[in-house]
Order: structure tokens, then C-alpha cells, then sequence
């Protein structure tokens, strides 16, 4: 299996996306090749500096463009089909790597998704997720954190379909139990959306929706998946990262809250397209990039992609 990385995006490419890289070429199995997707110059340069040009399981595509920050996410993927990130999605459309992985723009991402690989027929919209560590030691999966700001009832519906998916296929939980992130559990709680997309879930044999979910018990294990819409999402989110970031910064260390460390997860697959993509944080260091490549296998071996298309058709 092949999977690619981009070594060009992020605030801190191309050095600690290659460690990352090498690191996680020492833990995969021997079949595995990651597919390190930028400019070949200084990908040889740096793999040569680390004694590692020889390593089997890593293999160079030459992308010397760089969809950076601050292109815009419709236009910079035909302006610059050069760059490591256009460059990896045609060769994940092409069925070359089984997955692409970057910590790049997240809207060139986003965009290359849905037109490089095209949404599955049947989903109004793709989203992104996170993991969140639950008091009990599991991890439970909120959706969407970002690139949904405004949802229809319908499309919160399907982003409870598709976490399911992720949540049995990746996370490997038989019948992951859904609720909706709302202002109370009643079921008569919320605004015109929750309440609308209340009737749905309750409705469906697709899921097992357990209900309303509320803010206080986000970590506490008592669903496995979470859904609300992308602005919720990513408040939620960011005040999990800032807790974290709030205790490292009081020198407060706790086995709980260190699973908070976004190095831990590495990366999240953009659900809904046909294709299996990770999002990586901008400010990975080697061990997210690691984490993230890890889960790119992870992702592609579980065959989510194409069981999400089975689903929807």
C-alpha cells in the first residue's frame, strides 16, 4: 500500500514533514512505501543529510510548487497543478497512492476533495472531524469542526451517517452510539435546526441515536459520536486545544488532559469524497506528521472511502 504526504505544506515543511516521514517508515510494515510529494532536490538532500536515501519504504514524486496560506482555495489548484498538493490528488485519483495526507491549506484540500476526486453521489456535503478523548479512555468523534459553518437538518443527518462509518470502520466500535450537540437533552430543546434534525435522527434505522448531547459531557464518553454543524464545531474544538494549551502554559501535567495534544492524532479524513484525504495541522512537528501518515494507513486499509460510497448507494 502507498500513501502520500505532502512535504511542502505547513509552517514548518519540509523539514519536520520528511522526519515525520522517516519516523513513521520505521513502524509500518515492510510492504508499506509513504510517498513523499514536493520538491525532489530537497527531499533527496534532506533523506541524504539523515542516511535514510536508501530507505525502501520512501519514495519521491517531484512537486517543486506550493499552494501556501495565502492562495485562494478555489483558484490555487489550477493556477499551480505543479504544487504538492495538486500534484498528490491526481495521483490519488489515478489509484496510484491509496491515500493523500497534508498539513497545507485546508481549503485547497477541501476543494481538490471535491472536484480532483468529486463528492460520493448521495452526500450533500463533505466534512471534517475530530477526535476527542473521553474520561474512559475511548475516543468519541465530532462532526463537522469546520467546513460546514451553515448546515440544513438533512445535511446534519448524513454527518451522523458518515461519523457512524468512520467511528465503526477506523475507531472499530460495532454500533456507535450518536447524539446531537444541543442547549439541553430534551428532545423540544434547541433552535429551529437541532430540533428539526432531532426528528430525523430518532426517525432512522441507519443510526443508533441516543439523543441530545450537551456541552458538559462533550468528554465524557457518553456518546461516540457527536454531531453539530462547522461553526459549533470549531468553537468546541478550539476550547478543548486552548484548555490544553492553558495548562502546559501553568506547568499543569495530567494523563488525561496530555490526550488533548493534537500530536496524538496527527490528522482527520475529510468524509463524503471518493477518495481517502487527511488534514494535518498547520503547526505539526514530526510527531503529528508521523501520527497523521500513520493514520493515512489506517484510514486506507479500513477501505472507509468505499464503504461510505456502499452506504450512500
Amino acid at each position: 500500500m502507498k500513501v502520500g504526504i505532502d512535504i511542502s505544506g505547513g509552517d514548518f515543511a519540509p523539514l519536520v514533514n520528511i522526519e515525520g516521514a522517516i519516523l513513521a517508515s520505521k513502524v509500518l510494515p515492510e510492504d508499506s512505501v509513504i510517498v513523499l510529494i514536493g520538491d525532489q532536490d530537497k527531499i533527496t538532500l534532506e533523506l541524504s543529510l539523515k542516511g535514510e536515501l536508501s530507505n525502501a519504504k520512501l519514495e519521491i514524486i517531484h512537486a517543486p510548487d506550493i499552494i501556501t496560506f495565502h492562495d485562494h482555495p478555489t483558484r490555487a489548484i489550477p493556477q499551480k497543478p505543479n504544487s504538492s498538493i495538486a500534484v498528490g490528488f491526481d495521483l490519488l485519483s489515478k489509484g496510484v497512492i491509496q491515500s493523500f495526507a497534508s498539513t497545507g491549506n485546508t481549503g485547497a484540500m477541501l476543494v481538490g476533495s471535491m472536484y480532483k476526486l468529486n463528492t460520493i453521489p448521495g452526500v450533500i456535503r463533505p466534512c471534517i472531524t475530530s477526535t476527542l478523548p473521553t474520561i474512559d479512555g475511548k475516543k468519541t468523534i465530532l462532526l463537522d469542526v469546520g467546513s460546514n459553518a451553515d448546515c440544513k437538518a438533512d445535511v446534519l443527518y448524513q454527518f451522523a451517517v458518515l461519523g457512524s462509518l468512520y467511528s465503526k470502520h477506523v475507531l472499530g466500535v460495532e454500533t456507535p452510539r450518536v447524539s446531537l450537540l444541543n442547549i439541553g437533552e430534551e428532545e423540544s430543546k434547541g433552535n429551529l435546526l437541532t430540533i428539526a434534525t432531532y426528528k430525523l435522527m430518532a426517525e432512522s434505522d441507519e443510526i443508533n441515536f441516543t439523543g441530545n448531547i450537551e456541552g458538559r459531557d462533550l468528554f465524557t464518553g457518553k456518546a461516540d459520536v457527536i454531531v453539530c454543524d462547522g461553526f459549533t464545531g470549531n468553537v468546541a474544538l478550539k476550547q478543548a486545544e486552548g484548555i490544553y494549551t492553558l495548562m502546559k502554559k501553568r506547568g499543569i501535567s495530567d494523563e488525561y488532559f496530555d490526550r488533548f495534544n493534537y500530536e496524538n492524532y496527527g490528522g482527520t479524513p475529510i468524509l463524503g469524497v471518493k477518495g481517502n484525504v487527511i488534514i494535518g495541522h498547520g503547526i505539526s512537528n514530526n510527531i503529528a506528521i508521523k501520527n497523521m501518515i500513520l493514520h493515512s494507513f489506517e484510514v486506507a486499509n479500513s477501505g472507509l472511502a468505499t464503504k461510505v460510497n456502499e452506504a450512500f448507494n
